[in-house]
């Protein structure tokens, strides 16, 4: 996968679209855990449903873009939001048990290792890292261990809920990547409905092998879902991925970490999971090594390429 192109400057709208989203994701995990659903039927249904709100706007709108995606080069775009809503899948099926068997608090911080995946994804495609990024993501690597370890003296559930975190913040550093390829050249409203539908088929064809209950919640549950939608969906991912035309993913990814705490506060506040001093130890490092990562990488690629001397001069003559 090619580096992306250069990107124009950043917007008031653009700014304000990536605030709104960073709110609207930290209600995901209480959501979640709030939820009396499948971990993998909400997930599900957040991104069918919104697939449903967009998708009347896209083809009203956007139908010369859909098949544009089906020929040619646009081709490569198309594949680019299938394999981006394949990741989404991914990381909806980790990450969204791991709300459920471990605290809020844990599970958002462990998938906020996203930044650290996608320097690493940097790293394949062969642009090296600086050492300060290794040393960042050695610091976020230990706050990941210290904020696992606590739950480890409580029980497998929630060191399984930890390692699906984890997992999902993998996932989710490929579903960024790939929707940065993607931006440059389609609409938002044209990405983001492939890519909810790809992962909503995928989800359900994992709900329909697995037994999962897609039917019969509460009314309580279903408003969680409906929340999950305009709230995290649409307001959420659906920003974030608007901001990929003008920001680069690993730049979204640190901005999706002020998720952490606000997901941390409102779990705190309303579910009563007050996070265990360890744990908070643990992000905190975390947090710091993410950041670490990004801003080292952003100094880094700032400094002005040495100008190259000539290998033989040429003396100067009378």
């Amino acid at each position: 996968m090619s580096p992306p192109s250069p990107r124009p400057s950043l917007d008031p709208l653009t700014t304000g679209a990536v605030g709104l989203a960073v709110v609207a994701v930290s209600s995901s995990a209480p959501l979640i855990a709030y939820a009396a659903a499948p971990a993998l039927a909400i997930a599900f249904w957040r991104n069918l449903l919104a697939v449903a709100v967009l998708s009347p706007f896209a083809l009203a709108r956007r139908r010369a873009e859909f098949r544009r995606l089906t020929t040619g080069v646009g081709r490569r775009e198309g594949l680019f939001c299938i394999l981006s809503g394949v990741a989404l899948a991914g990381h909806f099926a980790t990450w969204v048990p791991s709300a459920q068997l471990t605290s809020v608090a844990t599970s958002t911080a462990l998938v906020a290792t996203q930044p650290v995946w996608q320097g690493l994804i940097a790293r394949a495609q062969g642009r090296g890292l600086p050492r300060i990024v290794w040393i960042g993501i050695a610091v976020a690597v230990g706050g990941a261990a210290i904020a696992t370890g606590v739950d480890v003296g409580v029980s497998g559930r929630a060191v399984l809920g930890d390692v699906l975190a984890l997992t999902g913040g993998m996932f989710a550093a490929v579903y960024t990547a790939f929707g940065e390829r993607a931006r440059t050249s389609i609409s938002t409203t044209t990405y983001t409905t492939i890519c909810y539908g790809i992962c909503a088929l995928l989800l359900l064809v994992m709900c329909l092998i697995g037994g999962v209950r897609l039917t019969g919640f509460d009314g309580r549950t279903w408003l969680a879902i409906l929340a999950l939608v305009v709230g995290a969906q649409l307001l959420g991912h659906s920003m974030f991925n608007y901001a990929l035309k003008k920001i680069p993913a690993t730049t979204v990814s640190v901005l999706i970490l002020l998720e952490a705490p606000g997901a941390a506060l409102l779990g705190w506040a309303w579910l009563g999971q007050v996070p265990r001093p360890y744990a908070l130890l643990g992000m905190g490092l975390l947090l710091a090594g993410v950041a670490v990562v990004v801003l080292g990488g952003a100094r880094a690629a700032r400094r002005p390429a040495p100008t190259a001397l000539p290998a033989d001069p040429t003396p100067l003559t009378d």
